[in-house]
């Protein structure tokens, strides 16, 4: 249970910046040029570098592991989104455009549903990633957790038992990944029908 709340508030903050900068960037042509060099300079800091020291700065509390799975998150996200609103058809932006229709409503009616299959897919990127980060932070130094239980059983030498921590882990990977499934049915039920009609 601290394992998945670590995960759900790490993932929760990760999507809340990834949303808030992408529709910025979205909106502004020139912030797109000035952030996109920072967003990928971001992902060559090695997380195994930082994690200790974020450790160090706010103990073994929440707030490092909410940090670490928002960094190693965050980025597939936000570029996801980007290259989302990207794809959106020029032509009915042009045609809502000539009917009147602001910057606002454009990208309400037209740039966020044509962004929400890529949203989807870097969501299960994600997802996958933040259950990874939450044990990852754990392990360096947590008071609870899967991450600091497999490195007492390790130290016990419990192998049996850490193999089955990794198990649980993976079964907690695997059913979040399943559940961006169901919310993307549920959200954008269109593009599931044509996506199992393109399979057909």
């Amino acid at each position: 249970m601290p394992t998945l709340q670590e995960t759900f508030l790490g993932f929760a903050v990760s999507l809340t910046l990834a949303w808030a900068l992408a529709v910025a960037i979205d909106f502004s042509p020139w912030l797109r040029r000035a952030l996109m060099p920072l967003l990928v300079a971001s992902q060559t800091i090695p997380i195994i570098a930082i994690a200790p020291l974020m450790i160090i700065w706010f103990g073994f509390g929440l707030m490092p592991k909410i940090m670490v799975i928002a960094l190693v998150t965050f980025f597939p996200v936000t570029v996801g989104l980007i290259d989302g609103f990207n794809l959106t058809d020029r032509d009915v932006g042009n045609l809502l455009r000539s009917m009147g229709a602001n910057r606002w409503k454009q990208f309400v009616y037209v740039r966020l549903p044509s962004a929400l299959p890529s949203f989807f897919t870097a969501l299960r990127i994600g997802i996958a990633y933040a259950v990874t980060g939450a044990i990852f932070a754990e392990y360096i130094g947590a008071r609870e957790g899967l991450g600091i239980y497999m490195v007492t059983m390790k130290n016990s030498f419990r192998t049996d038992v850490v193999l089955a921590a990794v198990a649980v882990t993976a079964f907690l990977s695997v059913g979040l990944f399943l559940l961006t499934y169901a919310a993307e049915r549920l959200i954008i039920p269109w593009h599931s029908k044509e996506r199992r009609n393109r399979h057909v």
